[in-house]
C-alpha cells in the first residue's frame, strides 16, 4: 500500500470453529483498496459466508462464494456499483450450483452470503441468507440486512409476532434462501446509503447472532476498540455453548478519504489486492436440522430459562467441551428474541423486470432477481452499558467458580487485575472503560481455559 494513500478504514476479522463442530464451514473475504485508483474503481469489499451441506460441501460452497463475489465484483465492467455487486453474487450462485451439479457429493450444497461495499461516500449491501450486516452510528445499532429465515419471513408477512409464543417457537436456523441449491436466486440489494466518519460496521455469521443479543452487541461495539471487539464477540459466543462456527468482520470508517464523494467509479479491470479465508466444518442438512430442533426445543428452553444469559450451564458446557472436543453435540440452541417488529418489505427491481442484466456470465439473468431492499430493518438504542457490564462480571465470576470446582491450578492474578480496574471505572460511572477492562478479564480467563485444555490434551496423549 502506498505511504501516501489512506484507505479510510480500519478492519479486524476473526473466525472460530466454535465448541461443538469438528471443522469450520464459514468463509470470509476482506478486500481493502491498496491505492486511490483501486478505491475509485471499486472501493472496499467485505463478505461473510456460512456454508451448509454434508461432508465438505458447505465448506466448499462458502469458499466459492467469497472467491467469486470478490473476483467478479472487482472485474465487473458495470458502472453502477450496486448492480455490479448484485451480479457478482449471482455469478457466485451460478458457480456453486454448477459445482454441485457436477458431483453427487456436493448436490444441493449452499451458503449464505452477506457483502458490504464502501466506496466514495456510499455504502452498498448484498444479502442472501441469514448472516448479517450491522451499522453502529451515533449511539444507534441498525441491522442493514433482512434475514432470509423462516421466522423473519413469517413475521414480515404478518403471520406471527416475534414476541408471541408461536414466534418464539419457530426454529431460527431454518433459512429460506441461499446460494447454490438452485440455478437462480433473488439477491437483496441495500443502498446506496451515506457513510459518516465514526461509522462502525459488523458482518457476522449466525454463530454469533444466535448467542449474543443485539442490544448487548451494540453496547460491545460501542465500548471496545476494534482489535478487542472481534475476539470478545467470539469468546462470548463460545461461552454460551458455541454450537456453531463464528465469523466476524468489524470495519471502522476513520478518514474523510472515504466520506467525501469522488467522481463516479471507473470501470474495473483488475482483481489484485484482496484476500479471503475459508475454513472448514460439518453441518446437517436443513431437513435434518429441523427434525433435530423438534426434539431439542424443550430442553433448550429449559436450559436457557435456568440461569444468567452468559453464564451458568452454558459455561459449564464450555468447560467440559473444551476438555473433550472430540465429542460432537447436535441440536438447536433456542434463545429469547426481544427484537422489535420488522419493517414492512417492499421489493422492486433496480431495472425493468423484463430487461436482462448486462453481463457476460449469464445472459438469462433478469434484473428482477436483484431486489432493492428497504433496510435498516431493526434499530437498537445503545444505552444498556451498566447492564452489560454486570453480565460480563458474572461471566468472569462463573468461569472462576467453575475452575475452582474442577480444581484447576490456574493463575488468576492477571484476571483479577483487569477486574479491579473494571470495578474502579464502574464506581466512577465510566461504563465504557469498565466494559473494556472486564472484557480484558474475560479474554484473559479464556486464555487460561485454553491453556488448561492444551495441557489436558498433552497429559492424555499416547507416546508411540
Amino acid at each position: 500500500m502506498s505511504d501516501s494513500w489512506h484507505p479510510g478504514v480500519n478492519v479486524a476479522e476473526l473466525t472460530h470453529v466454535g465448541m461443538r463442530r469438528a471443522n469450520n464451514q464459514d468463509s470470509y473475504a476482506v478486500m481493502v483498496a491498496k491505492s486511490e485508483d483501486r478505491f475509485d474503481r471499486r472501493g472496499h469489499l467485505f463478505v461473510v459466508a456460512d456454508g451448509m451441506g454434508a461432508h465438505a460441501a458447505g465448506e466448499l460452497a462458502s469458499k466459492i462464494a467469497c472467491e467469486q463475489i470478490a473476483m467478479r465484483y472487482i472485474g465487473s465492467q458495470e458502472s453502477d456499483v450496486g448492480q455490479a455487486l448484485g451480479e457478482a453474487v449471482h455469478q457466485a450462485n451460478t458457480a456453486i450450483f454448477e459445482r454441485g451439479q457436477s458431483n453427487p457429493e456436493f448436490h444441493n450444497m449452499g451458503t449464505t452470503a452477506s457483502s458490504l461495499v464502501l466506496v466514495q461516500g456510499r455504502g452498498y449491501v448484498a444479502q442472501v441468507g441469514d448472516s448479517r450486516v450491522y451499522r453502529l452510528r451515533n449511539g444507534l445499532l441498525e441491522q442493514l440486512t433482512f434475514d432470509h429465515s423462516l421466522v423473519w419471513e413469517m413475521e414480515a408477512s404478518g403471520q406471527v409476532s416475534s414476541d408471541s409464543p408461536l414466534g418464539k417457537a419457530i426454529p431460527k436456523n431454518v433459512i429460506t434462501r441461499s446460494l447454490g441449491p438452485g440455478a437462480h436466486v433473488m439477491v437483496d440489494l441495500e443502498g446506496p446509503f451515506s457513510l459518516e466518519l465514526g461509522d462502525r460496521y459488523l458482518l457476522c455469521s449466525d454463530g454469533l447472532t444466535g448467542l449474543v443479543e443485539d442490544e448487548d452487541l451494540g453496547v460491545l461495539m460501542d465500548s471496545l476498540p476494534l482489535e478487542k471487539l472481534t475476539p470478545v464477540l467470539v469468546d462470548l459466543a463460545n461461552l454460551r455453548g458455541g454450537p456453531d462456527n463464528i465469523t466476524v468482520i468489524a470495519v471502522d470508517v476513520t478518514s474523510e478519504n472515504l466520506i467525501d464523494p469522488s467522481p463516479a467509479p471507473k470501470n474495473a479491470s483488475s482483481s489484485e489486492g484482496f484476500r479471503w479465508s475459508s475454513v472448514h466444518s460439518s453441518s446437517s442438512l436443513l431437513a435434518a436440522t429441523t427434525v433435530c430442533w423438534l426434539g431439542a426445543i424443550g430442553l433448550a428452553i429449559a436450559a436457557y430459562s435456568g440461569g444468567s444469559k452468559w453464564a451458568g450451564s452454558a459455561i459449564v458446557a464450555f468447560l467440559l467441551g473444551a476438555i473433550s472436543l472430540g465429542i460432537w453435540a447436535s441440536g438447536v440452541l433456542v434463545t429469547d428474541d426481544r427484537r422489535r417488529p420488522l419493517s414492512v418489505r417492499r421489493r422492486h427491481s433496480s431495472k425493468h423486470a423484463d430487461q436482462p442484466v448486462q453481463g457476460s456470465y449469464d445472459s438469462g439473468l433478469k434484473a428482477s432477481e436483484i431486489a432493492a431492499g428497504t433496510g435498516p430493518y431493526r434499530h437498537y438504542p445503545v444505552d444498556q452499558h451498566k447492564a452489560v457490564f454486570e453480565r460480563l462480571v458474572e461471566v468472569v465470576s462463573e468461569i472462576h467458580r467453575s475452575s475452582e470446582q474442577h480444581h484447576w491450578d490456574l493463575d488468576w492474578s492477571g484476571v483479577d487485575v483487569f477486574s479491579s480496574q473494571a470495578s474502579d471505572a464502574a464506581a466512577a460511572g465510566n461504563w465504557k472503560s469498565a466494559i473494556e477492562h472486564e472484557c480484558d478479564a474475560a479474554l484473559q480467563a479464556m486464555t487460561l481455559l485454553r491453556k488448561q485444555q492444551d495441557d489436558s490434551a498433552s497429559d492424555t496423549a499416547v507416546d508411540l
